[in-house]
């Protein structure tokens, strides 16, 4: 039988949507966790202990594994794999992305200085070393600017300031959440107008695009919480046309190969478009139930085809318009309950409902939290319907924190 090695974080979203796609291909799995499965006696070789903040030693784990039982691939479902399942891909001579690769696209840095080599239009900015003084930076770019630590996702730790006072502010905030393990920041100058994500596929470096995303909130700052993504974008055609050989320049100045990639672009003034990250990834959190190809395939069926180079020929999306909506957390706490639920799930075109952290459990909103109280989806013949039933679904629940 065809095995795959998932790298599934402890904390990650996505493990039992990646687990059913390889049950539905019939596809043997082998989970990869940094700690040990409750049933791992009974699982043999069908699960291995995986240290994710060792990038050797993980390899050394699954290399060995290998020899035992073959593997036909490795995935990582989110960022925290990203880099061992490229390195242990190479060692073991099955598809993969160059490490280098994943390292700039983990590394913000590393990021901006290759699509920077590539004249890709991206915001101007300034790396500042641990101790280094983000005012100066961001006097020298100029306001509003964002500040982001280099190597986080989803948001996390990323802040918008107007002025010097706001910047040693931000400064500071983001040093103390990363104080156990220091690293540089990025300030950048910040670019107004709407912001999409572009979903895609990478196969011999070849872009497939897979779904371009709206974000219909604003996302001005100070923090940058992502809430409604609806596909297919509004966006003008000439529009998403730029977008999507931005996309495909982008991961090529990465060096990117192989797998999925999630980008995220900012359409400014005069429609001019600018890169503003692309991960070695797909969407994250459970915003992939948004999606669906052909006859219902979901994109972790399709992302686990690549890795084992099944076809995917006729793939397309589905014609429905759909979208889902992250929940925010708007306050810090303990979550009591969140009421509502039947009659969010009751409006039209609500197709799905999530609450995905469970009462008694701490709530920590950005930019320090790096998680969202749940996730609401909807399908529907157009965007706006879609849109337009994810804030009524929203506008049902009633969120109480003790």
């Amino acid at each position: 039988m065809t095995r795959i090695l998932l790298l599934l974080p402890t904390a990650t979203y996505r493990a039992p949507d990646f687990l059913a796609a390889a049950a539905d291909l019939g596809v043997d799995v082998v989970v990869g966790s940094e700690h040990r499965q409750a049933l791992s006696g009974f699982m043999g070789d069908r699960a291995v202990l995986v240290p994710l903040t060792d990038v050797a030693a993980a390899v050394d784990a699954i290399a060995t594994l290998h020899r035992r039982s073959p593997l036909d691939a490795v995935l990582a479902v989110d960022d925290q794999g990203v880099a061992i399942a490229s390195a242990t891909a190479a060692r073991l001579g099955l598809r993969h992305n160059p490490p280098d690769a994943v390292a700039a696209a983990r590394d913000k840095t590393i990021m901006r200085a290759r699509l920077g080599a590539a004249s890709l239009r991206q915001p101007k900015y300034r790396v500042v070393p641990p101790g280094g003084d983000v005012v100066v930076a961001a006097a020298q770019i100029g306001y509003p600017c964002v500040v982001k630590p280099v190597s986080r996702s989803a948001s996390q730790g990323v802040i918008r300031v107007n002025d010097a006072t706001e910047a040693d502010a931000a400064g500071a905030r983001i040093r103390a959440m990363i104080a156990n393990c220091p690293e540089p920041l990025l300030v950048e100058r910040f670019v107004p107008g709407d912001e999409v994500a572009l979903e895609g596929l990478l196969t011999e470096g070849r872009l497939d695009v897979l779904a371009v995303f709206d974000k219909p909130d604003p996302l001005d700052g100070p923090f940058f919480e992502e809430t409604i993504y609806v596909t297919p974008s509004r966006q003008p055609t000439a529009i998403l046309t730029e977008i999507e050989s931005i996309a495909a320049q982008a991961a090529a100045a990465l060096g990117l190969r192989e797998g999925p990639v999630h980008v995220e672009l900012r359409i400014g003034p005069g429609s001019a478009v600018t890169i503003l990250e692309l991960a070695a990834r797909s969407i994250g959190g459970l915003c992939a139930r948004a999606l669906r190809f052909g006859a219902g395939v979901s994109l972790e069926e399709v992302i686990i085809r690549h890795a084992l180079g099944i076809g995917l020929s006729g793939l397309t999306r589905e014609p429905q318009a759909s979208g889902v909506m992250m929940l925010p957390i708007r306050a810090a706490g303990v979550l009591d309950h969140v009421s509502g639920q039947q009659r969010a799930l009751a409006v039209e075109g609500v197709v799905g409902l999530d609450i995905s952290i469970a009462s008694g459990r701490s709530v920590v909103p950005l930019p320090e939290g790096d998680r969202y109280l749940g996730f609401i989806f909807a399908r529907g013949t157009t965007p706006q319907f879609v849109e337009a039933a994810l804030r009524r679904a929203e506008a049902c629940l009633d969120v109480r924190l003790r």
